[in-house]
């Protein structure tokens, strides 16, 4: 007999608290952890083939009415977040002195595995904090619309990775981007081009493995991107403590991080600067 789909994914969740709780293996953990999430994202395709909504996306013919009932306008300054095991990416918008949750969009598809970028080919979509500006937006991209993400950034350049055009598109086929569907990568354009049209320089993508909670991490104790991800939640924590993109800075290949200034809306470049001197950029970033 086949278990329904819901019903399967109910046993995976319950399976790897249990896992968690009973102490297992890390690698047996992972494991399981890593089979959930792959059939999740089987799921998000499968709807997607089928031409039903994907779990989890907002009203998208009440634009309108959301930005009113968040307090937000477009062109308020944006930043986007996006978790590859949850297969979210999340649009910030900035009202008063701070940046609000306004949306979270389910990721209909996204290559690879968790864990960064390394080279061209490899099928993986990367993992790190990056910019957007005008330049990189495609009206006429083959998945409908697109933004590059700006990868290889300083990080990945000072690491030697390789690789090119990693973008945020509509559709749902990745060969290392982040594939939305049509109609929600059409929303994200409609607030980022109207961010950047009203004068923000540049928006913050910050692509994160999976939610940087502690429970996570100490899920994946051990795997090789450890350290990597450590670094990645130190800008993570900032920014859920201040509600203000972090300035960012790569020191000796590793990112570094300075509260952002009060108001600021995160359009500052990401350059070589260790602890100090991000936090001396951080304090003229608008």
């Amino acid at each position: 007999m086949r278990l329904p789909l819901t019903s399967l994914l109910l046993i995976l969740g319950v399976a790897s608290a249990v896992a968690i709780a009973i102490d297992l293996p890390a690698h047996y953990r992972q494991g399981l952890d890593g089979w959930r999430m792959g059939t999740e994202r089987a799921t998000l395709r499968a709807r997607y083939k089928q031409g039903l909504p994907l779990a989890g996306t907002p009203d998208l013919t009440k634009l309108k009415e959301r930005l009113a009932s968040a307090k937000a306008s477009l062109g308020a300054p944006v930043l986007v977040r996006i978790f590859k095991r949850e297969s979210e990416l999340e649009l910030w918008l900035k009202t008063g002195d701070r940046f609000k949750l306004f949306a979270t969009y389910p990721i209909c598809r996204w290559a690879g595995e968790l864990g960064p970028k390394i080279s061209r080919g490899d099928r993986q979509a990367p993992e790190g904090f990056y910019t957007v500006a005008k330049h990189q937006l495609n009206p006429a991209s083959r998945w409908h619309r697109s933004f590059n993400i700006g990868y290889p950034n300083l990080l990945d350049r000072q690491h030697g990775r390789t690789g090119d055009y990693i973008m945020v598109h509509g559709g749902c086929s990745s060969a290392g981007c982040f594939a939305v569907t049509n109609e929600v990568v059409d929303e994200i354009w409609r607030i980022v081009t109207a961010a950047l049209g009203k004068g923000q320089k540049r928006f913050q993508v910050q692509s994160f493995p999976f939610r940087m909670t502690e429970a996570n991490l100490a899920l994946y104790e051990g795997h090789r991107w450890q350290a990597f991800w450590q670094d990645l939640k130190a800008g993570y924590d900032l920014f859920e403590r201040t509600g203000v993109p972090p300035a960012v800075g790569v020191c000796d290949g590793r990112y570094t991080f300075a509260a952002g200034k009060a108001g600021g809306d995160g359009s500052a470049a990401i350059e070589k600067g260790c602890m100090s001197t991000v936090a001396s950029a951080a304090q003229g970033q608008g």
